[in-house]
């Protein structure tokens, strides 16, 4: 077994021995893309597993090792790897956690110390933590994120976003249900197999995927019935997750809507991004802003590869660029507000009432200072200018029951049904406008046959 040693802060360390012998347990967030970043670690030679454990034994196991009043989604995180130690299903001493660290100002920066804590609390104390950051926040003899491996994690979140999308787009209208979530799971599998063998992530494969990920899901048989179209927002971890938003995708499509959640590109721009403007105001190695500024080139042409896939496909509403979305906020919201989501997440709910998803469940943990000012607290500023904006903020906590979430959102919706029905009626009336005036327009003058004619007389 594996020594165990310690850093000089007395933080265990994950060696190069434990990278042999240990697996190591991921939480899970996005199904789709964390199966995809899993598999980039695999080949790399890191033995991970991402978490499924999701009963409400996960919410009790957090309760016991994180306050309430911390952080819901820190709650969740440590509850999954708790339970998951507990279950029995691995070998405590030869297992490691992983968690990331974002590095800002949010609290997430430190659910890995709180993390800690809890295994200490419950007897894991000797199960190593690694912490996945570009900040250098922390570093692991047995554990680096290499330029190539950065390069390889955009691809399968790339991947992700475009399955979720067209997925998305697809299943409220297919005629066989359940057609696009197979699409979905086939596709996953096919660049699982493709990732294991080094295939499918840059150049002209990558562009070839995303290219036929389109043209497959398009060619499902569809029924586009007008429906009420609802975008998901929020601090990202509730926002994606089935078990931190209880099933809301899940839910809404209960309520026959079409669901549209924004991708994760937008949040990594956003956060690269951020890295460049702190090394302008406040300074830093010229390595490392060449190494940022590389990567949201990188990002950036990555994210137009799937852009312009999606270039033939009339019948999918096309995210829009990350420039777009920042130009969206220009006088609404600082670039300064920067915490947690910061003012993506308004430029998110911007950007979902320009493509016709006015309806928003804004998602929120509790005490998220950063997503009740940029998210709640923008409500009002967001209706005027897109006043036909049907915002709804939902809390998130252990606390909080399904049925008074479902229920304040029951209430959004039936605004949107109202509002669908309105301009269902407009259309109407104004094509039955259109068709009387056809009717009642005058016959065409003789004069004008007569002119017509006159060539043929001349002959």
């Amino acid at each position: 077994m594996a020594e165990l040693k310690y850093n000089k802060d007395g933080r265990l360390l994950f060696t190069k021995e434990m990278r042999r012998e240990y697996k190591i347990l991921a939480p899970n967030m996005l199904p789709v893309h964390f199966k995809l970043f899993a598999k980039v670690l695999q080949k790399a030679g890191y033995d991970v597993e991402v978490l499924t454990n999701s009963s409400h034994q996960v919410v009790e196991e957090g309760l016991k090792y994180v306050h309430n009043d911390t952080c819901y989604p820190a709650l969740l995180v440590i509850g999954q790897m708790i339970d998951a130690l507990n279950s029995g299903k691995y070998d405590v001493d030869k297992t490691a956690l992983m968690i990331t660290q974002t590095g800002g100002g949010c609290r997430a920066s430190n659910y890995i110390h709180l993390l800690r804590k809890a295994l200490k609390a419950a007897g894991y104390e000797k199960v190593p933590v690694i912490s996945v950051n570009l900040s250098g926040l922390e570093s692991n003899p047995g554990f680096s994120i290499t330029p190539a491996l950065v390069m390889q994690f955009v691809a399968g979140l790339v991947y992700g976003d475009l399955l979720m999308l067209l997925s998305n787009q697809v299943k409220a209208y297919e005629l066989n249900p359940g057609e696009a979530m197979e699409l979905v799971d086939n596709w996953v599998d096919r660049l699982l197999d493709q990732f294991s063998h080094g295939k499918g992530m840059l150049g002209e494969e990558f562009r070839s995927n995303l290219r036929q990920i389109a043209d497959e899901f398009d060619a499902i048989p569809v029924n586009r019935v007008p429906k009420v179209r609802v975008g998901v927002v929020g601090e990202i971890y509730v926002k994606y997750s089935p078990l931190a938003n209880n099933q809301l995708e899940e839910f809404l499509a209960s309520q026959d809507c079409e669901v549209m959640v924004p991708g994760l590109m937008g949040f990594a721009l956003f956060k690269i991004d951020n890295r460049l403007d702190d090394i302008k105001l406040y300074g830093g190695s010229t390595v490392k802003y060449k190494f940022v500024s590389f990567l949201k080139d990188f990002c950036t042409r990555m994210e137009s590869a799937m852009l312009d896939a999606l270039k033939d496909h009339p019948n999918f509403v096309a995210p829009s660029p990350y420039a777009h979305l920042r130009s969206l906020v220009n006088g609404v919201i600082g670039y300064g507000s920067k915490m947690g989501e910061g003012w993506l997440l308004t430029a998110e709910m911007l950007e979902l009432c320009e493509s016709g998803y006015e309806n928003i469940v804004c998602t929120q943990p509790f005490g998220c200072l950063p997503n009740h000012i940029n998210g709640k607290g923008m409500i009002g500023r967001i209706r005027k200018v897109c006043p036909n904006a049907n915002i709804t903020p939902i809390d998130y906590d252990p606390s909080a029951t399904k049925v008074n979430q479902e229920n304040r959102i029951k209430l959004m919706l039936a605004v949107a049904r109202e509002n669908l029905t309105e301009r269902a009626a407009d259309k109407k009336a104004e094509s039955e406008t259109v068709e009387v005036e056809v009717e009642t327009s005058p016959a065409p003058k003789a004069q004008n046959a007569t002119v017509s004619a006159a060539p043929s007389s001349d002959r």
